[in-house]
């Protein structure tokens, strides 16, 4: 007798070995950094901010019709770059991002919905060929769906430690960092509550031994002559002696000792420290640390393009050329070059310049063929006149 309404296995959670690290060392819990927590380092923000920000305005391009419009317009709750931007900086945070593909009958993805990682639950099938997901919508209508295949979601990792079925928050590599730099923030600013900011010393000499209610009545007395001599000299009598104070603080010192956080936030997420501070390497030139960065947006575009062609089934390419020459003058310097070597066409270079909108495209034909300027050295029209004079 055949068996109907067979009941689907849940899956396999997944585990790596940070969870049986935990479980040996419960206490341990400061190994984990909130992602909300870690927003407020100005460091970290600065960084996820930027590089979420340049991944959004580099250009998704598909080869698939499809494919190209719900990659321009995936949310109907917000606009394509609100929600490019969130999904990468969640990626940055998490290690991880997801987003569910709401699909018609026919398999057409018909918008997408950003989903928080507290929100979803990956787990393994028992025959290893694939992974399910069970997801807790914030609609009530919708409530929780179980055993959603992932085939219906958008799941884009970082590095990953179990054969890329999840991903590595970069702010796991941070924890010491943050504890250290929060507790020196605690201890300037107790050092700055609790120091002393004196103008000078009163002493008292042949005085004896005055109380403490004597002591503070004479600093009263002198701060209100102070206050009503209007910044002239002050006067005082034989048994009184005033020094001015100089105190040499080391609180600044203490603004200063953790300074390498930074550093170490940007070495995590490879970048150039000078993207927080405007400082990095002084002998490095922009275009190094501007190519060093390109490689960087690189590296994270590759993990985003790898998720998006396996799902949507196009070829799928994140063009960052927007994102890191916004005016487009590398580019129209690196196709000028590219004329001047003869590489290609006066009408070719013309014509890339309008592709990528450098030029309007209503600009109008040049009546007369455009005469490159010459900068030889041989050419004696640019030269000054020479001195036919002879001593």
């Amino acid at each position: 007798m055949p068996l109907f309404n067979q009941k689907v296995s849940p899956g396999l959670s997944i585990a790596d070995d940070t969870d049986i690290l935990h479980f040996l060392n419960p206490d341990n819990s400061d190994k984990y950094v909130d992602a909300r927590t870690a927003l407020k380092n100005s460091d970290i923000y600065s960084i996820v901010f930027q590089l979420s920000a340049d991944l959004a305005n580099g250009k998704l391009e598909a080869d698939a019709p499809r494919a190209q419009g719900i990659l321009n317009n995936p949310t109907q709750t917000s606009n394509a770059h609100a929600f490019w931007q969130s999904m990468f900086a969640q990626l940055l945070l998490g290690g991880e991002c997801f987003a569910y593909r709401w699909r018609n009958q026919n398999g057409t993805d018909m918008t997408w919905e950003y989903l928080r990682p507290s929100q979803v639950t990956p787990f393994l099938l028992e025959n290893g060929s694939g992974l399910i997901y069970n997801i807790n919508f914030d609609e009530p209508e919708v409530g929780v769906m179980e055993a959603v295949p992932q085939s219906d979601l958008i799941h884009i990792r970082l590095l990953s430690q179990n054969g890329g079925k999840t991903g590595i928050s970069p702010l796991s590599a941070l924890a010491n960092e943050l504890q250290i730099k929060d507790k020196s923030n605690k201890l300037t600013l107790s050092a700055l509550g609790r120091s002393i900011i004196a103008p000078g010393i009163l002493s008292i000499k042949h005085g004896g031994l005055l109380s403490d209610e004597d002591k503070a009545s004479r600093s009263r007395k002198f701060m209100k002559q102070t206050s009503k001599s209007e910044n002239g000299p002050i006067v005082i009598d034989d048994l009184e002696e005033y020094t001015p104070l100089e105190v040499k603080s080391n609180v600044a010192q203490l603004l200063n000792q953790v300074s390498w956080t930074g550093a170490q936030i940007a070495k995590v997420y490879g970048v150039s420290d000078s993207i927080i501070n405007g400082q990095g390497d002084q002998q490095s030139s922009i275009q190094m640390m501007g190519n060093a960065y390109v490689k960087s947006l690189a590296r994270y575009a590759k993990a985003v393009t790898g998720e998006l062609n396996n799902k949507l089934n196009a070829n799928i390419n994140l063009d960052l050329r927007s994102a890191i020459d916004p005016l487009g003058d590398s580019y129209a310097t690196t196709i000028s070059n590219l004329r001047k070597n003869g590489t290609i066409a006066a009408n070719q270079a013309a014509w890339l310049l309008k592709e990528n909108n450098y030029f309007p495209e209503e600009m109008p034909e040049a009546s007369t063929p455009p005469v490159p300027i010459s900068t030889s050295k041989d050419d004696k029209s640019t030269e000054g006149g020479d001195n036919d004079d002879k001593d």
